[in-house]
C-alpha cells in the first residue's frame, strides 16, 4: 500500500507540473481490492489539494460504498471514481481534470471523432461526451460510467475530462494523450473542417494495433 500510495501522489504532481490541473481542479484514484477479496476499496486524492502539496500519506483509503476514516475527506468525486471502479474491471487507476482543450471541447458538447487515427486507442471510434450532471452528483457519475462503455475515457459535458487505465505510468499517457488530441482537434477546426477517418479504417488500425511496438517475446518455435 505504500508503494502505491508514492505512485499515486506522484501522478497527482506530474498531472500538475503538465498543467492539466490548476489548484486542486482535478484528483486521482486507484483500485485497492485485490480481485478475489470480498471488500472493494480505493486509495482517493483528498478534497481541495492541490498537485504541488498532495503527499503519500495524505491520501484517502475508502471503500467504493463511500465509507472512509480520517481527519481528511476524499474528493468531491469519489461517487464517479467508485462507479468506473464497479463498472469496469479493468480500471485499476482514474485520472480526473479540467484541462484547458478536453474542456473546451466539453463546454461545446462536442465529442472527440477520429480525425487522427490514435482515436483508437481509447477503445473506440471516437471519445464521447457524458451529459452534463452537477459535480461529486451520482447522476453524473452514472454518465461518466456509459459514457465509457467500452471506451477508456471521456469528455465530461461543461466539466472536463476522466480516464482510465491499467497503472499509473498508462493512465498518465492517456491523461496527455487525450488533453494533446482534443487540442490538435480544436487546431484543425479552428482552420477548416476536418476529416473524419471512417469505420473501415479505424477496424484496420484496431487490427494493426494488436502488433504494434512492443510485444511479449516469442519463444523460439525450433527450439
Amino acid at each position: 500500500m505504500k508503494a502505491l500510495r508514492r505512485r499515486l501522489a506522484g501522478l497527482y504532481r506530474e498531472i500538475a507540473a503538465r498543467g492539466l490541473i490548476v489548484g486542486s481542479s482535478g484528483n486521482v484514484s486507484a483500485r485497492t481490492a485485490n480481485r478475489a477479496s470480498a471488500v472493494e476499496g480505493m486509495l482517493i486524492s483528498p478534497t481541495g489539494i492541490r498537485g504541488d502539496t498532495v503527499a503519500p500519506e495524505g491520501l484517502v483509503a475508502m471503500g467504493l460504498d463511500g465509507a472512509w476514516k480520517g481527519d481528511v475527506a476524499p474528493s468531491s468525486e469519489w461517487r464517479m471514481h467508485a462507479k468506473i471502479y464497479r463498472a469496469y474491471p479493468a480500471a485499476q487507476v482514474i485520472v480526473h481534470t479540467h484541462s484547458d482543450a478536453a474542456t473546451a471541447l466539453s463546454a461545446l458538447g462536442m465529442s472527440l471523432p477520429a480525425y487522427h487515427y490514435d482515436i483508437a486507442q481509447f477503445g473506440g471510434v471516437d471519445v464521447r461526451v457524458a451529459a452534463y450532471a452537477l459535480f461529486g452528483s451520482a447522476e453524473l457519475a452514472g454518465y461518466a460510467v456509459e459514457a465509457l462503455r467500452e471506451r477508456t475515457a471521456c469528455l465530461l459535458a461543461n466539466h472536463g475530462m476522466i480516464c482510465f487505465a491499467g497503472d499509473t505510468d498508462a493512465a498518465l499517457l492517456a491523461a496527455v494523450r487525450l488533453e494533446t488530441m482534443a487540442r490538435q482537434y480544436l487546431l484543425a477546426l479552428s482552420a477548416g473542417v476536418p476529416t473524419i477517418l471512417d469505420a473501415d479504417a479505424m477496424a484496420a488500425v484496431v487490427e494493426r494495433y494488436k502488433t504494434y511496438g512492443q510485444q511479449p517475446k516469442r519463444r523460439d518455435r525450433t527450439g
